[in-house]
Order: structure tokens, then C-alpha cells, then sequence
């Protein structure tokens, strides 16, 4: 075999393993990214479920106040205002911040109650103010598992030479679900 030859064959051999490494960078780094962007379309989608269980009791949490607080009605309708907002977003940020709202005119409900001590007896109302922390809690839960998701797709995404093959294709960042400044501080209770 001549050298000429020898050289070719190599040549060819190389060309063959670099052109299978890109394939297999490429066809490996998509696959890991759709894997990861359904990942967080599926934490989103249970966040969302819980969203709307806690979207489908405020309607009877705020008729079992009513009862009793007739003077607070600007809260009343804080919270019904914060509820159709919910379910007025479109897409995630927005729905993001519309639950934000929506959480801040909860809490402000919750202090409203404990100025009244029937209602806090209430047992339909406490039957209501269980499933509703209960919801709180599954969102949390919830909430975490979306933003784990979000964290390793954005890492994912961003990072080099993978962010390459991500602006190809059209990969974006995935929006954090964070909690409004609002709810750092606790509410206030006074009598």
C-alpha cells in the first residue's frame, strides 16, 4: 500500500469519526434539550393543576366571608379582581404574575378573618381554609418542582458550546416562578 493511499484512508477515517462526533453532539445535545423543555412544560402543567384547585375554592371561601364580613367588602373584591386575572393570563408570565396577585389578596383575606372570631369557627369555613393550605402547600411543592426544571433547562441551554445549538433551534430561557417582593413580608394582624 502506498503512502498516498495510507493517507487517504486516514483521512477518510477521520473525517468519518469528526462528522459521527457532530452527529452525536448534535443529535445528543437536542434530545437532552426537548427531553428537559418537556420536563418543565410537565412541572408547569402540575403547578397549573394546583393553581386551579386553589382557583376553584376561592369562590366559596369568599361566599363563607361574606356571610360574616359585610364591611370588608374592598377585600372581598380584591380577591375576586385577583381571581379573574388568573384566569385571564395567557401565558406563564403572566399567569405567574396574576397567582402572585392572587396570593398577596389571599393572605390579605386570611388577616381580614381573624378579626372575626364566628367565622373562624365556622366549620364550613374552616373545611375551606384547610383545602385551601393544603392547595398553598401542594402549590409550593409544586412551584419547587418547576423551578428545578426551569434551572436545569436554563443551565442547559446557556451553557457553551450547547447554547450554540440552542439559539439554533430556537431554545429560550424558561421563566422562574418566584414569589412577589410582597410576600417577603408577613401580614400584619391587629384588632
Amino acid at each position: 500500500m502506498t503512502s498516498g493511499k495510507r493517507n487517504l484512508i486516514i483521512a477518510i477515517v477521520v473525517a468519518l469519526v469528526v462528522v459521527f462526533s457532530l452527529y452525536s453532539f448534535f443529535k445528543g445535545t437536542y434530545n437532552t434539550f426537548v427531553s428537559l423543555d418537556e420536563a418543565v412544560k410537565g412541572s408547569w402543567a402540575q403547578v397549573e393543576n394546583q393553581l386551579q384547585r386553589r382557583y376553584d375554592l376561592i369562590p366559596n371561601l369568599v361566599e363563607t366571608v361574606k356571610g360574616y364580613a359585610k364591611q370588608e367588602k374592598d377585600v372581598l373584591v380584591e380577591v375576586t379582581n385577583a381571581r379573574a386575572k388568573v384566569g385571564g393570563a395567557g401565558n406563564v408570565p403572566d399567569k405567574i404574575k396574576a397567582n402572585n396577585e392572587l396570593s398577596g389578596a389571599l393572605s390579605r383575606l386570611l388577616v381580614v378573618v381573624e378579626r372575626y372570631p364566628d367565622l373562624k369557627s365556622n366549620q364550613n369555613f374552616i373545611r375551606l381554609q384547610d383545602e385551601l393550605a393544603g392547595t398553598e402547600n401542594r402549590i409550593a411543592v409544586e412551584r419547587k418542582r418547576y423551578n428545578d426544571a426551569v434551572k436545569t433547562f436554563n443551565v442547559a441551554i446557556r451553557s457553551f458550546p450547547a447554547n450554540l445549538l440552542a439559539g439554533m433551534f430556537g431554545f429560550q430561557v424558561a421563566p422562574f416562578f418566584e414569589a412577589p417582593a410582597a410576600a417577603k413580608a408577613a401580614p400584619q394582624v391587629k384588632f
